[in-house]
């Protein structure tokens, strides 16, 4: 989870395939309207989202292996909606600091997200709770490591 640029896609893809599991982009479940709206500029709202948050847990809930799902998920009731169902959701928080955010979205070619929408992401964000099941990162190093301290995290919390 995270605003945009900071890394989802990439660290997601390559978690999937170090764990065997499963991936899927929530960017490939928005509608072409969310899509464009977001192209141009326009920020989501709660009611914008809703449908694409109920497809991305029907997703999670029927899949028959372990997944990795690269969502932003930057609202507790986003999350929410996304681990209402029988498996096992852990969230982990990519962050970073507002400059690298911005230079990522800024050298990013052929996405439909503006980067001025990063300052609306980021005021959305709500951090984890002490309650919610999962962690954060930060981002500011290698993605080797980022991958090796989402491993060691992950098998801290199968072990409690």
């Amino acid at each position: 989870m995270g605003v945009s640029g900071c890394g989802k896609t990439f660290i997601g893809e390559k978690l999937a395939k170090q764990l065997n599991f499963s991936f899927a982009d929530g960017d490939d479940f928005h509608s072409n309207q969310n899509k464009d709206k977001m192209h141009r500029g326009l920020p989501l709202k709660d009611a914008d989202r809703l449908t694409w948050l109920h497809e991305l847990q029907a997703f999670l809930g029927g899949s028959d292996r372990s997944t990795i799902l690269a969502c932003s998920a930057l609202k507790r009731s986003y999350r929410d909606i996304l681990q209402a169902h029988s498996r096992q959701t852990i969230f982990i928080h990519l962050t970073g600091s507002h400059d690298l955010l911005q230079e990522r979205l800024e050298g990013r070619r052929g996405h439909f997200f503006h980067p001025a929408l990063l300052e609306d992401q980021l005021a959305t964000l709500e951090s984890l709770q002490t309650d919610e099941k999962g962690f954060s990162v930060k981002i500011e190093q290698s993605w080797q490591k980022i991958i090796a301290e989402i491993e060691t995290r992950l098998k801290d919390i199968a072990f409690s």
